[in-house]
């Protein structure tokens, strides 16, 4: 009869946990200020054809050699990305530890107990021998939501990985490019200085044959020296890059050395996106949507809490007073029962839980919402800075060809002896300033379509994301 009645109860509370449903709100992607398109659209030049998509290995697209390779590197051996590549295996393994609350615990006992009640009383031998077992049902969904809790922090976890690697590989191709453009600068002191030196012998010639006074001579040496400071300057700057590249590919800046060229990547097509594709491609949206989805679902685990537990417990095994006899059909026993918990009093503590979950489900709702502001305005800032960075770059051109222009004129009267070295030396002056600034906003604008492609998720998406079942 007890035996029937354990195992129809069991049938009937298997049913109801097949049936059932979690308790809490299923999850709804919060609602976000969105737009049609950006505002300062206009500075986005259109991939053809127009939906081109960025490759995964985006960086490919400014087709320079090296760069590959160190972003190769990069992935190997970068030590920031090694410490959220173990940080996602953590998360990954407290979704097994939570899958693991769906079955039962299975123990095994073997005890052997020698006690003696009051003096004088006889001493007695007991020994055990046996499996038990207990399971808690999962009838109104409490496993279901810390299953789905964790699984949602996992994806967080892999998405806080992919945001670090976009940002560190972002990073890495600015300093690079940026690298790059100082060997221009190089380049260009370096044959500043050489055309100076030049500009001096032959002040210094003229000098000696009385045809110009000390003063030109003195203010030919000063641009030199000038500009001679200025070349030593550049290898300081140059040397700082290699050893951030070195730092971030996982070498010693003593081990890591980057060949001077002399030739600049060109500024890449950047396909299109809008807003609402941006929820999809940035990875640090991604993750602050999966933290609102963990949270979603810690506000079912805290409800479940107000109502009873079921926990199912079996138990068989051997117990006698003699070790002779231990192993015995008559010493045989077995039990099997469920076991109905529930608080009825607690001082509002499960309430405050469940306030609390709130709570920090409401946070990562604003946390999320203003991710998706930080994005849009990520995008809209770089678009704007290569919208007018390009206006810029067109007048700036205008400006060297014209100061190249009035050096090469302003020398020409120098020569003819018609004016001072000082007009020749402020024109010198202002010619190489200007083709330095142009040098300086090609950099710019390179760092800028840098992260105008890291802003729209470089070439992730959130299919990427790892779908644990």
């Amino acid at each position: 009869m007890n035996q029937r009645f354990y195992i129809k109860t069991l049938s009937i509370v298997l049913v109801g946990v097949l049936a059932g449903c979690a308790i809490g709100p299923d999850y709804q992607r919060p609602s976000t200020a969105q737009s049609a398109d950006f505002k300062q659209v206009e500075g986005w030049k259109l991939a053809t054809p127009a939906n081109t998509t960025l490759p995964e290995s985006w960086w490919t697209l400014y087709n320079d050699v090296e760069l590959n390779q160190l972003q190769q590197k990069l992935l190997m051996a970068n030590q920031n990305l090694a410490q959220y590549e173990a940080r996602y295996r953590q998360a990954i393994a407290l979704v097994k530890g939570a899958r693991a609350a769906y079955f039962p615990t299975v123990s095994a006992n073997v005890n052997s107990t020698r006690a003696q009640q009051g003096k004088g009383n006889t001493v007695t031998d007991s020994y055990d021998l046996g499996p038990s077992a207990s399971w808690e049902l999962d009838i109104w969904g409490k496993i279901r939501r810390q299953v789905e809790s964790a699984k949602a922090d996992a994806q967080g976890s892999q998405a806080d990985l992919a945001a670090a690697k976009l940002s560190l590989q972002s990073e890495l191709a600015q300093t690079y490019l940026q690298l790059r453009i100082m060997d221009i600068h190089q380049q260009l002191l370096d044959h500043t200085v050489e055309a100076y030196r030049k500009s001096l012998t032959l002040t210094e010639n003229q000098y000696n044959a009385g045809m110009v006074v000390k003063s030109d001579m003195t203010q030919a040496r000063t641009q030199l020296k000038n500009t001679e400071a200025q070349a030593i300057d550049i290898k300081y700057q140059r040397a700082q890059l290699e050893h951030a590249i070195a730092v971030l590919i996982g070498e010693a800046p003593a081990n890591f050395s980057i060949k001077a060229t002399y030739k600049v990547p060109p500024l890449p097509v950047v396909p299109k996106v809008l807003p609402s594709q941006l929820l999809e491609r940035r990875p640090d949206i991604a993750s602050a949507e999966q933290q609102v989805i963990s949270a979603n679902a810690q506000i079912g685990v805290a409800k479940a809490a107000w109502f009873p537990d079921l926990t199912l417990s079996a138990g068989a095994g051997y117990s006698s007073n003699s070790f002779s006899h231990w192993i015995n059909s008559p010493n045989r026993y077995w039990s099997l029962g469920p076991k109905f918990a529930m608080t009825l009093f607690d001082g509002g503590l499960i309430r405050s839980r469940y306030e609390q979950a709130e709570a920090a489900y409401d946070e990562k709702v604003a946390n999320y919402r203003q991710t998706v502001l930080n994005g849009f305005k990520e995008v809209e800032d770089y678009l704007v800075q290569l919208y007018i960075m390009e206006q810029e770059a067109i007048v700036q051109k205008e400006a060297t060809d014209s100061a190249k222009e009035s050096l090469q004129l302003i020398t020409n009267q120098y020569e003819a002896g018609m004016i001072d070295y000082l007009n020749v030396a402020t024109a010198q002056y202002s010619a190489l300033n200007t083709e330095r600034t142009g040098i300086t906003l090609l950099g710019n604008q390179l760092t800028a379509s840098v992260k105008l492609i890291a802003a729209i998720g470089g070439g992730w998406d959130i299919t990427k994301l790892t779908k644990e079942e």
